[in-house]
């Protein structure tokens, strides 16, 4: 049998990256991705409290393949904070790509967390940037306000997702990833790789279906 999840106060739902740019047509679509957002709203209304990330680059980011001439999209260099893949151009501030998903419903979420603003690191985790020092201020948020357990939604599964729910875990809240409401890039096996991370972090991976609201949530 299943285990089941009553959302309550010390419950938030962090809702990842759900952009135009990671929806299909977008600059860097992840598979499908667009088939999350029905289900992520309906998730959220079983949640008191929601946050959102959005990930907002400054044209000419580190990260952009495009920066670095004669690299292309998915390969990789060294910088000052180690191994950066390259991605195409993506989320640029202020583009309709980087908006969030047009279909995209929570409008009780309290906070919206950008991240990747800097232009010389990158951001997957919504906790730190990629130089695993800089912090984005959002767990001391959850913990100011007394939240225990993150429940995490979106894109990419095997990069945003992976690295917010690792540092959730770190930061010292109960980490639980809703599987079938993200979607993953699968770059040289990360899918698999997430998924063994996960486990020997203590992260536990559930089903949407798991999830029940409290009396008065929603």
């Amino acid at each position: 049998m299943t285990d089941k999840f009553t959302t309550g106060d010390q419950d938030i739902l962090l809702v990842v990256d759900i952009q135009n740019d990671f929806c299909p047509g977008g600059g860097l679509a992840v598979p499908r991705g667009d088939e999350v957002v029905p289900l992520i709203n309906g998730l959220a209304a079983k949640f008191a409290h929601v946050v959102l990330t959005q990930d907002w680059h400054p044209r000419g980011h580190l990260s952009f393949a495009s920066s670095h001439p004669g690299k292309k999209p998915y390969q990789t260099i060294e910088v000052a904070y180690g191994t950066q893949v390259l991605w195409p151009d993506h989320c640029v501030q202020g583009t309709e790509g980087a908006a969030l998903h047009k279909d995209l419903t929570i409008p009780q979420a309290e906070l919206v967390l950008r991240k990747g603003y800097h232009r010389e690191t990158d951001s997957y985790s919504a906790f730190f940037e990629n130089d695993r020092k800089t912090r984005t201020g959002l767990a001391g948020y959850l913990g100011e306000r007394g939240f225990r357990r993150v429940f995490l939604t979106g894109l990419a599964f095997d990069f945003c997702v992976r690295y917010s729910a690792e540092d959730a875990r770190r930061e010292g809240f109960e980490t639980i990833v809703i599987e079938d409401a993200c979607r993953g890039i699968d770059v040289d096996g990360s899918m698999a790789a997430t998924r063994e991370l996960f486990k020997s972090k203590g992260i536990r991976c559930i089903s949407a279906n798991a999830i029940e609201a409290a009396t008065g949530a929603g």
